[in-house]
């Protein structure tokens, strides 16, 4: 068998039903913005790679950095032990994030990350004696990971269909808008009451697997504060946004309140290595230190602070914090509200959608808003024919480019997009002329 014929026969695919699906397109290499296939065709990855690559493909800084470990400590139990690089990732963490953080907690992916973060918030309060606080609030459409606790708190939807009935009860309140301020706002104070939260979880400014919807700093201050005044820990789930992609370091710096509980993977070694962590405030953590044994901490993984991945954190963040990168950053930004202004008033435009590095364009469609919209379908093959690599949300397109992208490869992504509202429009206005001839 060749290679293609080894991945049908023994590869099952994430998020893909197998039966009719396409032949996986197999990447031979990456290079900054691109990837390379063993027959010649190159394509911009303006995802970046759901959305880990930060710096790019194959950065040369942090394949040396997680080289040079390599060759003095590739991994270690993390119980009763520690290394230097998992030292040094949580100061430097510590360093940039807000100052009320003080304790980071390692673990291995997106899902892993909030899954810490709802138990440490359940056991907080359990630990205190407040065994009531049993219960979660939500924002509806929330993506949080694919594990029971992160689907749990989670949009019910097909993705999770089948695991329905085992998952643990979520309230639910709507994602703030100017119009429904008042309405979340009552909805949380009559939740809140009940005196039974433990915690309340928000993708804060950008929920990503929803469609990129996107809403304001202000509506988020207002929730984080009432929630906290019922003493409610408050988590964000920074898997996405972190790491420069709201064109801060952190979402939650466009914010005044703060959440107790933060959850960050995906760009965090730059798109090198598996890694995440989840960090609490001093409070928190005082509320397990104790010397009473059942009030440890009990979670863990066997891969917990590889000091590998630590390493490509280390480098990942160096990369971040120079003033190369936060300049690109903005330049993206600046980049992305352009191209906003020059599409926002096509009638198959439906809204244009902006913060920091990420642009969501969603285009008007018969069947509405929805992740298994058909149209995704023909907008992702399409645009692969271009040689970029987008993968649309039902009738949303969406650009989330590695940093290092420069204004050339960000005009051709631009460009397809535009052809893809082209063809949409012409569709539009035929589908019109058949019904009226109908």
């Amino acid at each position: 068998m060749n290679l293609e014929e080894k991945d049908k026969a023994y590869i099952w695919h994430p998020f893909t039903q197998m039966k009719g699906a396409a032949t996986p397109i197999h990447i031979e290499r990456g290079e900054g913005c691109y990837l390379y296939t063993a027959d010649g065709k190159k394509y911009i990855d303006a995802v970046s790679s759901w959305w880990v690559n930060i710096h790019g493909h194959a950065n040369a800084y942090i394949a040396e950095k997680i080289y040079e470990q390599s060759k003095q400590l590739e991994h270690v139990i993390f119980a009763g032990f520690t290394h230097t690089p998992a030292i040094l990732l949580a100061e430097k963490l510590l360093q940039i994030l807000p100052a009320h953080f003080a304790k980071v907690f390692y673990s291995d992916n997106g899902s892993t990350s909030v899954e810490v973060a709802l138990k440490m918030a359940l056991q907080y309060w359990y630990n205190k004696g407040e065994k009531q606080k049993t219960k979660i609030i939500a924002l509806e459409n929330a993506y949080h990971g694919d594990t029971f606790g992160s689907m749990s708190v989670g949009e019910r939807n097909t993705f999770n269909a089948p695991f329905d009935p085992l998952l643990f009860e979520v309230y639910h309140i709507p994602v703030p808008t100017e119009k429904n301020i008042d309405t979340c706002i009552q909805k949380l104070h009559k939740l809140a009451s009940q005196n039974n939260v433990a915690a309340f979880i928000i993708e804060p400014l950008v929920q990503g697997a929803a469609g990129m919807q996107m809403y304001d700093p202000d509506e988020l201050d207002l929730l984080i504060n009432i929630a906290q005044k019922h003493d409610i820990l408050c988590i964000a789930d920074e898997v996405m946004t972190g790491f420069g992609r709201t064109g801060k370091n952190f979402a939650i710096e466009h914010i005044q309140a703060q959440p107790d509980i933060i959850c960050l993977s995906k760009g965090i070694t730059g798109g090198f290595m598996p890694l995440a962590v989840t960090v609490c405030t001093e409070e928190i953590y005082q509320a397990f230190y104790d010397d009473e044994q059942s009030k440890a901490f009990f979670h863990g993984h066997s891969y917990t602070a590889n000091p590998l991945s630590c390493a490509a954190a280390l480098a990942s963040m160096e990369l971040l914090v120079s003033e190369n990168c936060q300049q690109q950053i903005q330049y993206i930004y600046n980049s992305h509200l352009a191209f906003s202004n020059r599409i926002r008033r096509n009638k198959s435009v439906k809204d244009v959608r902006v913060t920091g590095t990420i642009i969501a364009v969603e285009l008007n469609t018969p069947e509405g808003s929805s992740y298994f919209n058909t149209i995704r379908n023909s907008i992702y093959d399409f645009c692969l024919s271009k040689g970029v690599l987008l993968r649309p949300l039902g009738n949303v397109i969406y650009i989330m480019p590695p940093y290092c992208i420069t204004q050339t490869e960000l005009e051709i992504i631009y460009n397809t997009i535009e052809e893809v509202i082209a063809h949409h429009q012409e569709k539009l206005i035929n589908d019109n002329l058949q019904y009226a001839t109908d």
